[in-house]
């Protein structure tokens, strides 16, 4: 099993690195709730490992961090998307005020039915996703500072019998946008018992899906 993220392997990796290779994370043997909570997609755990062990900071302290959570593009979407800040109490977040860590947790719903690419134009686009997914990854690099963390967080869902996987188009999307694809983390939902994993999947899950996917970028600036 690969280790967690450190500083020395995501927020000081060398622009012509390769990405990490993918890291399992389960949660702790005590932890009641290996799931997150309806309607979310991240368990609450993850975020804390997030917050306190990717970014790696010298004082062990939580980074600040900003979540949306993306679950409809039906029209009036903006006004139903909540948004969460996790605030440090040992330091400001940065001298601009944007927090390092910016999630996007992107509610499987939400997503367009399963094709080669994700939609790329607004007329394309379900509901009232301005710009497409192109549109919101332009946004959500503004919102980052130098050196900030894009980090997305989505699962397969069940279409026609069959179960589908939306990272690849999301990972070309955030690309063209100016992010850099760091890691892909998975995130399970259960624990393991033996050799074997207990599953305890949220109740709007699609059958068989026991894990979300956490993946990770780094905002590319230009001088």
């Amino acid at each position: 099993m690969s280790k967690t993220p450190s500083r020395r392997s995501t927020a000081s990796r060398p622009s012509t690195s390769n990405p990490l290779p993918t890291t399992i994370w389960f949660p702790a043997p005590d932890e009641p709730n290996a799931a997150p909570i309806p309607g979310a997609v991240l368990p609450a755990w993850a975020i804390d490992k997030v917050r306190t062990e990717f970014v790696g900071r010298p004082d062990h302290g939580p980074a600040p961090l900003f979540k949306i959570a993306i679950r409809d593009t039906a029209l009036g979407m903006d006004a139903r998307i909540p948004c969460t800040s996790f605030s440090s109490t040992t330091d400001a977040e940065d001298a601009t005020g944007k927090p390092p860590i910016l999630l996007a947790e992107l509610h499987p719903d939400a997503l367009p039915a399963p094709a080669d690419d994700l939609p790329a134009s607004p007329s394309e686009m379900p509901g009232a996703l301005e710009d497409g997914w192109p549109g919101f990854f332009h946004r959500a690099h503004r919102l980052l500072p130098v050196n900030g963390f894009l980090l997305l967080a989505t699962r397969q869902r069940r279409e026609a019998g069959r179960l589908t996987d939306p990272l690849g188009a999301l990972i070309a999307s955030a690309r063209t946008a100016g992010f850099r694809y760091l890691q892909h983390i998975v995130v399970v939902y259960g624990h393991p018992v033996g050799d074997r994993l207990v599953p305890a999947p949220p109740p709007d899950a699609s059958r068989g899906v026991a894990h979300c996917d956490l993946i990770a970028f780094s905002a590319i600036t230009h001088a």
